[in-house]
């Protein structure tokens, strides 16, 4: 264990044994608060700073989980099978360093998916980067579900922006990054924003929030959606489901048990997600990103080849692949009627069934929104890149080929150390799968450094634009192709660039 001080007090954080391949070692700090725990009055509130303690913060172990439902089983996929606590007091980091030494080192911000409803930055082993690229790796929790993304705005202007709590959780987890991560070795002027799934979205979300600007200078979103909608009407709902008047509602809630709101959020449905709630979020990401022009960031965008075969494998009811093709698909069109995009989609591909479209709207949503930003930070001046993963894995006997969040572990180099957590889909002694670990994660790690992806082991990657839609193919063999999903393209809206 190490013993440093910073300006919030002394923090305890435990060491890590060198990363095979190098010979530095990582220092570990876990668990450590961001802001004050959201619990009584401050439930559904914008989070409090959380300000500095009395005496050594023990941080050699993993702080709670936000409140969450339990993980599909495909989703435990070299997780620990016993995953720690879970509670509303879980407004935590982890901070994954080589030492904190005074250096000025690259800041590699995390933020983990989940739907908006499960997941935590528990499940991410940040040591492996930080060791093999000497930058500082820092991963966050955020409120999840109901918790972290309810509309209640109607109930009072302090509640304005609860519909993006959990990115002001986020975005306040960045501030302290400025304030505090020098204590640890990290640059607070560089600073990359990272994530998948929920967490690509909500990097997405983050360039389009003003309280965010300044706090982040490079981007990267793995299969995120962009934000375009405003939040959804479910105060309603959910008080019918609760059978509450709508007016008592808020006082309801938060009276409740966290664990019997987190058991209504499951009952009933209704959760939340990317929005823009006029108050955090402003505007759609693409404006954004427009608005921002030269003074915007570089960044990375990419998706999954066959991204909807997860969530087939999680066990959805095959009653609701028609319904939720149509959800994902208006989600695809940016909230619009995706009548004419389904059946320009049936009609493309006859032979599907119910389950193949649906996985290959899944695809489609994820595909299209990563093109449109990186034309987008293309267009506005600091570049847009886009990549597709297409490496099949190879659990459940390949059934599930480039899935969804199979490049994570390729990301964070997971395949470096056989205990290193997180989801694994492919088999770590699979030279293939080593090499492109290697490569990946050296280029997430360059971007990190100096706003460019190139020189680290892949072709050279040019920008992503309306006229040069050149994308890196990443898979045993990594290679550029020009424009490779001209036919899926075609189908989208006149509007997808």
């Amino acid at each position: 264990m190490t013993t440093i001080s910073t300006r919030l007090g002394k923090v305890t954080g435990r060491s890590a044994p060198a990363t095979p391949g190098t010979e530095r070692g990582v220092l570990q700090c876990l668990g450590i608060p961001y802001a004050k725990p959201p619990l009584g009055e401050l439930r559904f509130r914008a989070p409090q700073p959380h300000g500095p303690w009395s005496g050594t913060l023990d941080a050699t172990q993993l702080g709670d989980r936000a409140m969450q439902t339990e993980l599909p089983d495909v989703l435990k996929l070299g997780r620990d099978p016993a995953p720690d606590a879970m509670s509303e007091d879980c407004l935590v980091l982890n901070v994954y360093t080589p030492a904190a030494d005074g250096r000025a080192r690259p800041v590699l911000f995390w933020i983990h998916g989940g739907g908006f409803t499960i997941g935590s930055a528990n499940d991410y082993d940040g040591s492996v980067l930080a060791a093999q690229g000497d930058v500082v790796v820092v991963a966050v929790n955020y409120r999840l579900g109901l918790f972290g993304y309810l509309d209640l705005a109607a109930y009072g202007d302090e509640l304005a922006g609860s519909a993006s709590n959990g990115f002001r959780d986020q975005i306040l987890a960045l501030a302290w990054v400025r304030d505090n991560i020098a204590d640890y070795g990290g640059d607070p002027d560089n600073v990359t924003i990272f994530g998948e799934s929920a967490g690509g979205a909500s990097v997405n979300a983050i360039l389009a929030a003003p309280s965010a600007n300044g706090l982040y200078h490079r981007a990267i979103a793995h299969s995120g959606t962009a934000t375009t909608t405003p939040p959804p009407p479910v105060a309603a709902a959910l008080a019918g489901f609760l059978k509450v008047p709508e007016e008592g509602l808020l006082q309801h809630l938060q009276a409740m048990p966290a664990a019997d709101l987190l058991a209504a959020q499951a009952d009933s449905g209704i959760g939340g997600g990317a929005s823009i709630d006029g108050t955090v979020v402003t505007r759609d990401t693409y404006q954004a990103i427009a608005e921002h022009g030269a003074a915007g960031v570089p960044y990375i965008a990419g998706y999954n080849a066959n991204e909807g075969t997860l969530f087939t494998a999680v066990g959805s009811d095959p009653d609701t692949f028609a319904p939720m093709t149509h959800f994902i698909a208006q989600m695809t069109c940016d909230g619009a009627d995706p009548t004419d995009y389904m059946a320009a989609m049936r009609d493309a591909h006859p032979d599907d069934g119910a389950q193949a479209l649906y996985e290959r709207a899944w695809t489609d949503m994820f595909r299209r929104a990563s093109m449109r930003t990186c034309e987008a930070a293309t267009h506005a001046g600091p570049g847009g890149w886009l990549y597709r993963f297409d490496l099949p894995s190879t659990v459940m006997d390949g059934r599930l080929g480039a899935t969804h969040a199979s490049e994570i572990a390729f990301t964070f180099n997971a395949y470096t150390r056989p205990d290193a957590p997180g989801l694994k889909f492919h088999d770590g002694n699979d030279p293939a799968v080593r090499r492109l670990a290697e490569q990946w994660s050296n280029t997430v790690i360059a971007f990190a450094r100096n706003g460019a992806p190139n020189g680290a082991g892949l072709p050279q990657w040019s920008r992503y634009s309306a006229t040069e839609r050149t994308a890196l193919v990443l898979d045993s063999e990594s290679r550029i192709e020009a424009d490779p999903d001209a036919a899926a393209r075609g189908l989208w809206p006149a509007d997808s660039g």
